[in-house]
């Protein structure tokens, strides 16, 4: 994890060199961007292993850089986030975004938020060759590939994932038919915010639900159990 690139994006040089210097301190390497244009010019000379975003930047706002960047890529994206809505922020869940923190953040616990997100983004080669056969686990229309960090159709083509979207599928293949709280699913998956706390695990199985399930709005294989959670359901359950 040490020497890894992380890109850190933010149109106020104070803000991004505080960071930037604290990463730096704790064994990362950083590449300071004061917008899109310039994150995509870095990317161009060498891909960060994550990105570390300010929501609120005059010109290309941070959701238009998520939206890009998820497009088309799976790079971690934890947004800092000053004076945007809750909705913002939800916004930004929606649209692929990792992680998220009020600005100004306590720098402790952004790079604690970094390095979890790395270890999830490199889970993929840490669950090569499970025992078990396990390495393929059917959700609903597609098959997710332990060791890919992909979902595959029946025709055979991959469908990217957030390194939280993979996270939350694994802890329900580790956990069919049993339920899971949304404590228990955010604690799996990164990001808590006290002001959309409940909304931030919503979001996240929203989108989860919209690539796996045949009706996203009939769940047959992520149901919600009202009052508790969610439950894994590996061979489908109408209703």
């Amino acid at each position: 994890m040490a020497g890894e690139l992380i890109a850190v994006v933010d149109d106020e040089a104070p803000a991004r060199e505080l960071v930037g210097d604290y990463l730096t301190l704790h064994g990362f390497r950083t590449v300071l961007c004061d917008g899109g244009e310039a994150l995509r010019a870095a990317m161009a000379a060498e891909r960060p292993a994550l990105v570390v975003l300010d929501l609120n930047m005059p010109g290309e706002d941070g959701l238009s850089v998520v939206r890009d960047l998820k497009g088309r890529t799976t790079i971690p994206v934890i947004m800092l986030t000053a004076t945007a809505s809750p909705d913002d922020r939800i916004t930004g869940l929606e649209i692929g975004a990792d992680d998220y923190l009020a600005k100004p953040c306590e720098l402790r616990e952004l790079l604690a938020r970094v390095r979890a997100q790395l270890r999830r983004a490199a889970t993929p080669s840490e669950t090569a060759g499970l025992p078990g056969g396990r390495e393929q686990v059917p959700f609903g229309t597609k098959v997710l590939d332990l060791s890919a960090h992909v979902l595959r159709d029946a025709e055979g083509r991959d469908h990217p994932l957030t390194a939280s979207e993979f996270a939350l599928l694994k802890a329900f293949a580790d956990n069919p038919r049993r339920v899971l709280s949304r404590d228990k699913l955010l604690d799996l998956a990164g990001a808590r915010d006290p002001e959309a706390f409940d909304r931030a695990i919503d979001v996240r199985i929203t989108r989860i639900r919209r690539k796996i399930e045949p009706d996203a709005d009939r769940p047959a294989y992520i149901k919600t159990v009202r009052g508790a959670g969610y439950m894994f359901m590996p061979e489908g359950e109408a209703g």
